[in-house]
């Protein structure tokens, strides 16, 4: 199966027909941020005539809240993103509704359409990338709080209010889930999100409503240390996640460091440094051949940092010290928060 990415986040079904509106509905004087409802990171999507599919994008999750001639870009957790993507608020304008907050995920594209998570971080390197929102929620709409209402009704209402406006609308994946997945892997996508057509938006909750599935391993991480090269640029990373509120250790990462993102580290880094290792399981026994462990002897060699900074990191695999093998850097994140990093599969 072969698919045009363009075509499967970009185009809006002509079919705009809402069905009547069913079950309760809260009324709300204007509309204001929702805290985002996440996926369940899975080993295996679910199949059935209850699911529906769509790609998993690899960008920035935020909210489009128009009220009126306002326009806020907020990230998922509430942070002002719209100085990142000013030219957001034109398109965001066109949106067919006076009030309306729509879900969706802030991309970089080429011209094929293709997502690229780096150069979304590296916006003035990549001239040839458009920064895009692509919705594929609507939360309140004129009045009313549209969360209670089921997925199917949530994307007949987005698609009427996204048309004509130059929003990308995210839709939903045609094929069997095997066929997805051997496409998606193809052409080097993120990875695939399952949603039950017949569910409520859970704000702030991670669903089993919403199953998502990675092709390949990466996830957010929490640096907590560094080690600083002989021209004082960081040489590596240290990174973690929070496990029952204590920030263990998962890998010492150099790869994906070039030298300006090296330089930018040591600067921002500083203004954290701290005196005390906030890992609980460091040291190791010892180092491992794949860069995943720091013994006592290299703890002589590493600062450590205020646990504040998300980066997402790509990976081979969990070990079964539970290090990453051959961990990559990608780029920050900060959309997320260091306390909800956990690890994910």
């Amino acid at each position: 199966m072969a698919w045009d990415v363009g075509s499967i986040v970009r185009r809006v079904p002509s079919n705009n027909v809402l069905e009547r509106m069913r079950g309760s509905r809260q009324k709300r004087d204007s509309p204001g941020f929702v805290e985002p409802m996440a996926a369940l990171a899975v080993e295996a999507l679910p199949e059935g005539p209850e699911w529906s599919y769509e790609l998993k994008l690899d960008g920035y999750r935020a909210l489009i809240i128009k009220d009126g001639g306002s326009i806020k870009l907020r990230s998922r957790n509430d942070k002002d993103l719209l100085a990142m993507c000013p030219a957001l608020a034109t398109t965001a304008r066109q949106l067919q509704a006076e009030q309306v907050v729509i879900d969706g995920e802030i991309v970089a594209v080429d011209e094929q359409g293709r997502p690229s998570f780096q150069a979304l971080q590296h916006r003035g390197r990549h001239p040839q990338h458009s920064i895009v929102f692509y919705a594929f929620d609507i939360l309140y709409l004129d009045g009313e709080d549209t969360t209670a209402l089921p997925l199917n009704l949530r994307k007949a209402k987005l698609e009427k209010v996204v048309k004509g406006s130059g929003l990308p609308l995210s839709i939903a994946l045609p094929g069997s889930v095997p066929d997805m997945i051997e496409t998606v892997r193809a052409m080097q996508l993120e990875g695939i999100v399952a949603k039950r057509t017949d569910s409520i938006y859970e704000p702030g909750e991670r669903s089993r409503n919403w199953q998502k599935l990675k092709l390949e391993r990466r996830q957010e991480f929490v640096i907590g240390g560094y080690r600083l090269a002989a021209d004082d640029s960081v040489d590596a990373l240290l990174v973690g996640y929070y496990d029952d509120g204590e920030l263990r250790f998962a890998a010492r990462t150099r790869a994906g460091l070039v030298p300006h993102i090296r330089r930018q580290f040591a600067r921002a880094l500083k203004a954290l440094r701290i005196d005390r290792c906030p890992f609980v399981d460091l040291p190791t026994e010892g180092s491992s051949r794949w860069g995943g462990g720091v013994s006592a002897e290299d703890m002589q060699e590493m600062n450590w940092t205020k646990p504040e900074i998300v980066v997402e990191i790509q990976f081979v695999e969990w070990t079964g010290e539970n290090r990453l093998r051959l961990s990559k850097y990608l780029g920050l994140r900060p959309d997320k928060q260091a306390k909800d990093v956990r690890r994910e599969t």
